[in-house]
């Protein structure tokens, strides 16, 4: 895909929103396009100039993961998730080391401040069907660690709505989990939460073609919702294109507004103690 030159550089700061909100998905160890990764401490700064005051730093390689648990030792304002991704279980298995990988997370997971195991899941897009057993496996694997632990799950869903919710179904979901960076119908969006779950929507909301997407934020009620960028990944319009990071989520967390029909501080609120809920106090 070819970008213009001009979406390369960082957006513009939007106007700070009015009360505090939570990022509750983005990787601060990874460039997009392959830039460096932003500086921690600056990204930081920047999202809390724009009310965005805690983030959820998610690791999901083994990598990543050690990233994630030394971030959060170090910054008052991140909390972390660690898993392996379903893009990665099977790269795991094919090496052999599949289960070796999933006990370096558990150990990982033991960490007070990381209080996600995620993004786990499965990803039909990327991985084609000689790596569904694997990433099958992956998702029942940690779906059982999120229920040992007491943490919250997030899950990684793309182009697997129906097995995704069969073996939540057949596991028996933590009573946190959250479908990060939903990408479901109104009918999946109303299963979900009929079941408790909780939905989290990024910059795609705000995407032209995305009227479905937007169709089932509007059945979702205000105690079921969250906001993320999965930064440096879908960036908001109109700065779609450019590397994302958190100091946009008021980009998306005003769409939700608009279209949910509510204003943005009762939005903000929501949005707060759901992360609240879900990830426990800072």
């Amino acid at each position: 895909m070819t970008h213009h030159s001009a979406r390369r550089e960082a957006p513009e700061p939007p106007t700070p929103l009015p009360l505090p909100v939570v990022d509750n998905h983005t990787h601060l160890d990874i460039g997009r396009d392959g830039a460096a990764p932003p500086d921690v401490a600056s990204a930081i700064a920047a999202a809390r100039a724009v009310g965005v005051d805690r983030l959820v730093q998610i690791g999901c390689d083994l990598s990543g993961a050690r990233f994630t648990t030394r971030m959060i030792e170090q910054y008052a304002a991140l909390l972390g998730g660690v898993a392996i991704h379903p893009n990665e279980a099977p790269r795991h298995a094919a090496a052999g080391d599949l289960e070796s990988a999933w006990a370096e997370i558990e150990a990982l997971a033991a960490h007070p401040r990381i209080r996600v195991i995620g993004e786990t899941g499965l990803d039909y897009f990327r991985t084609g069907p000689e790596g569904v057993a694997a990433q099958q496996d992956s998702f029942r694997w940690h779906i059982d660690l999120a229920k040992r632990t007491g943490k919250a799950l997030q899950i990684h869903d793309r182009d697997a709505h129906d097995d995704v919710l069969r073996i939540l179904a057949e596991e028996g979901a933590p009573d946190k989990t959250v479908l990060h960076c939903f990408s479901g119908d109104v009918s999946m969006a109303r299963e979900c939460v009929e079941r408790g779950y909780y939905l989290s929507f990024a910059g795609t909301v705000t995407f032209k073609n995305a009227r479905n997407l937007r169709d089932a934020l509007a059945v979702t009620p205000l105690d079921r919702l969250l906001v993320e960028t999965d930064a440096p990944y879908l960036t908001p319009v109109p700065y779609r294109g450019a590397g994302n990071a958190p100091y946009l989520i008021p980009i998306t967390v005003r769409a939700m507004a608009g279209t949910l029909n509510v204003d943005v501080p009762t939005l903000c609120r929501a949005l707060s103690v759901n992360s609240e809920a879900v990830y426990g106090p800072w």
